[in-house]
């Protein structure tokens, strides 16, 4: 689950002993004779890594529950982590477990922590769920790594515990064991020192926690941050004796596609991470500002919690995964924005006034629009696409690429009349479409359930909103 600098360490530092390592889309085989292919790398050139044009690799990083608890190919801990090969960065993107996602590249639809299973089932394994990640996150997925919560204990008690601050005083008394088991989880606030288990409970734990699956989300970076300081202290990586309890560990709690031969192309490129500044964002739905937004998707047992993109497309996100290094330029946008002071026009027809409204209040809270006007007037029938016009000839391209980098919106001439006042001081005009108005989710809010639900949600038609006529 969280051990991806630490567990390709090793696969260099301990090839003298003879264990069982789990390799994607191969079959089970010695350890010994894996890491002794991986140690031919130190005598002969060593092989690339995939990459992106722009020095990037992208790890899928997955956390299953195992054999002996609920839902146990039920990925609820799921993150993209990111190396900058250039400048040596690294970053974390979480993903919650509710979001509602395509299956693949198909156009059926479930909550994401349930594709890994629907891989094994279809015989696809952990490749369906990347496809996934691709097509949500806009960016390639060149290697994975999956890791169980048996593993996870056994890893951190070979390592001697961990240290991390509690940010609050966690009381739950349903707390999800073993063999559909409940239990209580109590820890106080302040500097605590975690064994294997009681660190498993603090990073699935979420009843407890004001925030929900997000907070969960912050607190699995935490630990993971604080596996990666102990795992590269001097003492830990000197010692052998640790290194060979951590190995124990891993077994066959750990499933990997990273091949042998790219073992020490990986080592060689750890020696070079920062990682005392590992940049960690959790996508989340609470807030007015997060990205995505709450709703229920009718199932034959009921209506399933599920969260959407506030926009109706992945487009934020996308836009957030391509600048993780960079999370600045993303923040300056709305500098950028309000100081072009942009003013928009939108048309909608009199059914559409409520969510007219809700995106009035989203393009000048959010985004910063100087001023956004309505207009009910115009449109006999609404169109099934939206559409934007720009009347400033390119001048104000902070605002435009803003609206288009959150909607899909065709751009169109404007070929209505306009009134005075509105021609001479509208900068944008958008007209809502039928599209826009079935998708997008952006003032709905929430709180998330109670109890963790292992049944995996069926496949589904894409998410679509009722419309308020």
């Amino acid at each position: 689950m969280l051990f991806l600098l630490c567990v390709l360490f090793l696969f260099a530092k301990v090839a003298h002993i003879s264990k069982t390592l789990s390799f994607e889309s191969q079959t089970s085989s010695s350890f010994f004779l894996e890491i002794t292919d991986a140690a031919r790398t130190l005598f002969s050139q060593r092989v690339p890594l995939k990459q992106t044009d722009e020095n990037r690799i992208n790890i899928l990083l997955l956390g299953r529950a195992g054999e002996h608890y609920p839902g146990k190919n039920l990925t609820d801990t799921i993150m993209l982590a990111s190396i900058n090969t250039e400048t040596h960065q690294v970053a974390l993107l979480s993903f919650p477990r509710d979001l509602y996602t395509p299956i693949g590249q198909g156009d059926s639809y479930t909550k994401i922590n349930a594709i890994y299973q629907i891989g094994l089932n279809t015989q696809d394994g952990v490749s369906l769920l990347r496809d996934t990640i691709e097509q949500i996150s806009g960016e390639p997925v060149h290697y994975s790594l999956i890791v169980d919560f048996d593993g996870f204990e056994k890893i951190i008690d070979a390592l001697g515990g961990v240290s991390v601050d509690v940010p609050r005083d966690f009381l739950d008394t349903r707390y999800p064991g073993k063999n559909y088991s409940y239990e209580t989880f109590e820890i106080k606030k302040g500097w605590r020192k975690l064994d294997g288990a009681t660190a498993l409970k603090y990073v699935r734990e979420r009843h407890a926690d004001p925030e929900g699956d997000f907070g969960r989300a912050k607190r699995q970076q935490q630990v993971m941050q604080a596996v990666r300081d102990k795992a590269f202290s001097t003492g830990t990586f000197l010692n052998i004796f640790t290194l060979s309890r951590l190995l124990d560990a891993l077994g066959e709690s750990i499933k990997t596609d990273i091949t042998p031969d790219e073992m020490e192309s990986f080592l060689s490129l750890l020696r070079t991470l920062d990682t005392k500044n590992i940049t960690t964002v959790v996508i989340d739905a609470w807030k007015k500002e997060s990205l995505l937004r709450v709703s229920h998707i009718p199932t034959p047992s009921g209506n399933a919690f599920v969260l959407l993109p506030r926009t109706g497309n992945w487009k934020e996100i996308q836009v957030l995964a391509q600048n993780i290094f960079s999370l600045e330029d993303i923040r300056q946008e709305r500098e950028q924005v309000v100081g072009e002071q942009a003013s928009l026009l939108i048309f909608s027809s009199p059914s559409q006034s409520d969510f007219a409204h809700t995106l009035k209040q989203f393009l000048t809270d959010e985004l910063g629009f100087k001023q956004v006007s309505i207009d009910e007037s115009r449109l006999e029938d609404t169109p099934k696409q939206s559409t934007i016009s720009e009347r400033t000839t390119g001048g104000k391209l902070y605002s435009y690429n803003a609206l288009l980098s959150r909607f899909n919106l065709e751009k169109v001439p404007i070929s209505f009349p306009l009134n005075t006042r509105l021609d001479t001081n509208t900068d944008f005009v958008l007209t809502i479409g039928e599209d826009m108005e079935e998708s997008a989710f952006l003032g709905e809010t929430g709180v998330a359930p109670e109890e963790i639900n292992s049944e995996v949600l069926p496949p589904q038609e894409p998410p679509r909103k009722k419309k308020k006529h």
